[in-house]
Parts: structure tokens; C-alpha cells; sequence
């Protein structure tokens, strides 16, 4: 079988990506992908070896342009879908799988037309203008957030977030997650706090993202370290007291950190929100305030009471240290595990075979 993976442009889309196609390859079927120029795509998957064959068209986000921005974002994604199916042809693809993002518009379009089943995964409590104009000609869409007239299924997400999974005890380790590109409120708030949390001998792992992280090294610096040693991820900063800050822009092996933290603060991004979830680990939601119809506020909602919001003009230091300072990190932890379970990939490739078949 013949199957086709499209979208990305951020850590969250193609997390998802990666996560079907391991899944897919581990069934034996051919696994093709298309992305864009623009975007991580391409830091994603590049040198991958888990797809026959990659593909990387030039294409940008046509929502929220206006004028020749707009235009150009058009012609773009109409030239994606001409040459997506060439590709589609090229392979015989039986199914084309969308995870959403810009990257994802020119296949996506191209096996409606190519009468190529398609099939949409919609990663956020609110549905994007991309999988909303598709929807209705989608054999099948998934969500885990049970949005109406999609399935419901756990969060795919790599297996690693659960087989590293444990219930936390003791606050000795917070780790900041600013999402894929970094957050530069986390940032400025993991800098506020962070004199504290050493003098708490509590340490701190922060990935910060490529664009800040020399004036947060620098920051971190003037704080005042018996060492700091340098790595290939980053930097390590050690304390008098043993208390270490971990600083690092970005990785590809987020979970051999978030495996270590007791406590996240991170922004609500889906993919995100579901990984933390899956760890057990607890965690204080920061939504970024700007992203498309205020999608991760309502993401982070979803989960009630298994964790703590707080809006981006909200942050303060007192309330941070009053709520984890009355925290019952146990329970926190424990009671995360009955959100999500750790087949959420295979529920949707399951049915993709399913639908595929029955056409067949």
C-alpha cells in the first residue's frame, strides 16, 4: 500500500506526521511525504529514512494576507497542487493522510481532484480554515478533542511520551517549553523566576528557542555559576548549591527532558498539551494569545482540572510559587494518566485500512 503524508510547517503538525508514518511503515507500506520550502519541514524530514521519497514544494499560508501577499500565497499553493499530482500519479498513492499547516494545502487538494482518498487529522479544539474547507470531501477525520462529525481518538503522538512515563512525587526539576520556535513570554518568565527556583535547589531545564537563546544565555550567566559547560544541544549552568539550569534552542529528543521534569510550563499547542499529558507530567499552560481563533486557550480548557491556565498578561510570580508551593504533585500527576492512552495512532491508521479496503 501506497500511502501519502502532507502538512507541517510547525513542531506540532509534524510531530503528528512522524508519529502516522513509523506507524504505517511499521505495517510494511510505502510511505511518501510532501511539505514546503517554507517552514520546519524540511529540518524534519530531509535526511529522514522513514519515507520512500520526500518532497518539499514552495508554498506559504494564504490566511491573514491581504494585497500581492495574498496573491503570491495563492499562485503558490495553486502551482503545489499541479505538481502534488504529478506526484500522486508518479507513486499510485492509495491514500493521502493530512496533519494540517500551509504545507499541507497543494496534496490535500490534489486527491480530491486525483479522486484519491483523503483522509484529515484536525490536532486542535478548533477546526483550521484548511481542514474546514476540506472536510466535507474527507473519507474520514479525526480529532482527539471531539470536535462533532470527527472521530475520536487518543492523541498520535510517539510511543516514547508514555514508555517513559511516571507519576512525580517531588518538585525537583521544571522544565519551559516554548514550542518548537521558542516563546518569548516563557522566556522572560523562566528569567523572573529563575534566581528562586536555584535558591529552592530546584532545577531548571529551558528550551528557548534559536532566535533568544544568546541573550538568555547571557542572562542566565549574570546570575552568577560556579561552571557552565557547553554540549551539542546547549549549555549547562551548576550552582553552588547543585542546582543546574539546562539551556538548550531546540531538539529533536524533547522527551529525554521532559522525562527528567517534575513540572512544565509550556505553551498549549496540541501536540504539546497531549505529549505532556501522556508523561504524566504536570504542567502550567501558557496559550499563546495570536494563534488562529484563540485555539490554544481552548485547547488547554479541554483537560478542566487536570491542569493550570494562566493568560500571558496574567503571569506573576507570587501566584506561580503560591500554586506550586500548594500543589499535590502525586495526584496531579497520577490522575493524568486516564486522559490519554497510548494507541492513538494506530485507532486512526485502523481506520484508514478500513476505508481504503472497502473502497478496494
Amino acid at each position: 500500500m501506497n500511502i501519502l503524508i502532507t502538512g507541517g510547517g510547525t513542531g506540532g503538525h509534524l510531530s503528528i506526521a512522524k508519529a502516522l508514518a513509523i506507524s504505517c511503515k511499521n505495517r510494511g507500506f510505502n510511505i511518501y511525504y510532501i511539505g514546503s520550502t517554507s517552514g520546519q519541514d524540511r529540518l524534519w524530514f530531509e535526511d529522514s529514512d522513514i519515507f520512500k521519497n520526500c518532497y518539499f514544494l514552495e508554498s506559504s499560508g494564504v490566511v491573514n494576507k491581504r494585497g500581492f501577499a495574498k496573491l503570491k500565497s495563492l499562485y503558490l499553493q495553486v502551482k503545489a497542487i499541479f505538481s502534488s499530482i504529478t506526484i500522486l500519479k508518479k507513486y499510485k498513492i492509495d491514500a493521502v493522510i493530512s496533519v494540517g499547516g500551509f504545507s499541507a494545502g497543494g496534496a490535500s487538494f490534489a486527491s480530491v481532484i486525483s479522486r484519491i482518498p483523503l483522509f484529515i487529522h484536525e490536532q486542535n479544539s478548533v477546526l483550521g480554515t484548511l481542514n474546514k474547507i476540506l472536510s466535507p470531501f474527507a473519507k474520514a477525520k479525526f480529532c482527539s478533542f471531539g470536535l462533532e462529525g470527527f472521530i475520536k481518538t487518543s492523541y498520535p503522538i510517539n510511543n516514547d511520551f508514555f514508555k517513559f512515563a511516571r507519576d512525580r512525587q517531588n518538585l525537583n526539576t521544571i522544565i519551559f517549553i516554548g514550542g518548537s520556535q521558542g516563546a518569548s513570554a516563557i522566556n522572560a518568565f523562566a528569567l523572573s523566576i529563575a534566581s528562586d527556583l536555584i535558591d529552592r535547589n530546584i532545577n531548571i531545564i529551558h528550551q528557548c528557542g534559536k532566535l533568544e537563546f544568546k541573550h538568555l544565555f547571557d542572562e542566565y550567566k549574570n546570575i552568577g555559576f560556579d561552571e557552565i559547560k557547553k554540549n551539542d544541544e546547549g549549555v549547562k549552568f551548576i550552582s553552588k548549591n547543585g542546582a543546574t539550569i539546562t539551556l538548550f534552542s531546540f531538539t529533536k529528543e524533547l522527551i529525554k527532558y521532559i522525562q527528567k521534569a517534575d513540572f512544565c510550563i509550556s505553551r498549549s499547542g496540541a501536540s504539546s498539551l497531549w505529549e505532556l499529558c501522556a508523561n504524566r507530567l504536570p504542567s502550567l499552560f501558557i496559550p499563546y494569545p495570536y494563534a488562529a481563533k484563540n485555539h490554544q486557550y481552548f485547547n488547554a480548557l479541554f483537560l478542566g482540572d487536570l491542569c493550570k491556565i494562566t493568560l500571558q498578561d496574567k503571569l506573576n510570580k507570587d501566584d506561580f510559587f503560591n500554586y506550586i508551593d500548594n500543589l499535590n504533585l502525586y495526584e496531579s500527576s497520577k490522575n493524568l494518566k486516564s486522559i490519554i492512552s497510548p494507541n492513538g495512532v494506530d485507532e486512526i491508521i485502523d481506520v484508514i485500512i478500513s476505508k481504503i479496503n472497502k473502497k478496494i
